[in-house]
């Protein structure tokens, strides 16, 4: 068993992926599900696309449950290519590429186990005309599983990992996980990002902490990594989800737009200082 292991990875070292025209490629992981992890890697991105004009990727590696198109409102997109080469949906200067695409229909499961993922994140990795980026934001499925070893493997050049929690116990317990899971594979840590950190009413302007806050940025420091910064609820996120619209585009002056943008110019900073 450790053998055949051993040698596995071995074989994945030697046909790593380099993406030579994308200067920067990150993951965004949580621990747990329910932390709004895939909005945050659509409106990460979204906010990246903003502000510059080059093109900014989105690989929404979440075999099982891939939801970046309908947040981007990219779903109905048709793909199109060559034999080798796949087109990814484009919506302005951002290139997104899903399992989403490839189903039958929008309640099609994915039942496959991990050889299976593993191909096809190196598919979308290898086969798809990514062209030139400035940053691929990979959105992982929660947890330490298939999808995001394989990315971990297979990915050359790899700036690191985004940590997305919020603040309560159970989830900064999971968080933690993640943080341990790239370090054991020498993947940096780029940072923690606390969502859902706050809600500010919009008719009085009173924050009420529903799911506490500050855990994020204790957990980041006892674990010796960068807080990125926290993102307050906005009743309106489920909306432009649902409407498949970005929300830091249709609502730029919110408190969380800002946030989003703050979060981005912190791991430029890290990026950048690598």
């Amino acid at each position: 068993m450790n053998e055949k292991s051993q040698t596995g990875q071995g074989q994945v070292k030697q046909n790593k992926i380099n993406l030579e025209k994308v200067e920067h490629a990150l993951v965004v992981m949580s621990g747990k599900g329910g932390v709004g992890k895939s909005t945050v890697s659509a409106n990460l991105a979204a906010s990246l696309a903003e502000k510059t004009d080059k093109n900014i990727g989105v690989l929404d590696a979440d075999i099982h449950g891939p939801n970046i198109p309908k947040i981007l409102g990219v779903e109905d997109q048709l793909l199109s290519g060559s034999e080798n080469r796949i087109e990814p949906a484009k919506l302005n200067n951002l290139r997104v590429m899903s399992m989403a695409f490839t189903l039958p229909d929008k309640d099609s499961p994915v039942i496959w186990r991990g050889p299976l993922k593993m191909k096809a994140i190196r598919q979308f990795l290898n086969d798809v005309n990514w062209g030139g980026l400035e940053y691929l934001i990979i959105d992982l499925p929660p947890g330490t599983g298939d999808e995001a070893l394989s990315i971990a493997q297979l990915l050359e050049n790899l700036d690191g990992s985004i940590i997305v929690t919020t603040p309560q116990d159970l989830s900064l317990l999971d968080s933690r996980k993640s943080v341990n899971f790239s370090k054991k594979l020498d993947m940096p840590v780029i940072g923690i990002i606390e969502n859902m950190s706050g809600f500010i009413c919009p008719h009085c302007g009173e924050k009420t902490e529903i799911f506490k806050s500050g855990g994020g940025k204790k957990a980041a420091g006892e674990l010796g990594v960068n807080f990125l910064g926290t993102v307050p609820l906005d009743h309106r996120i489920v909306q432009t989800g649902d409407d498949g619209v970005p929300f830091v585009q249709q609502y730029p002056g919110s408190e969380a737009a800002k946030a989003f943008a703050g979060v981005v110019e912190r791991f430029e900073e890290y990026i950048n200082r690598s």
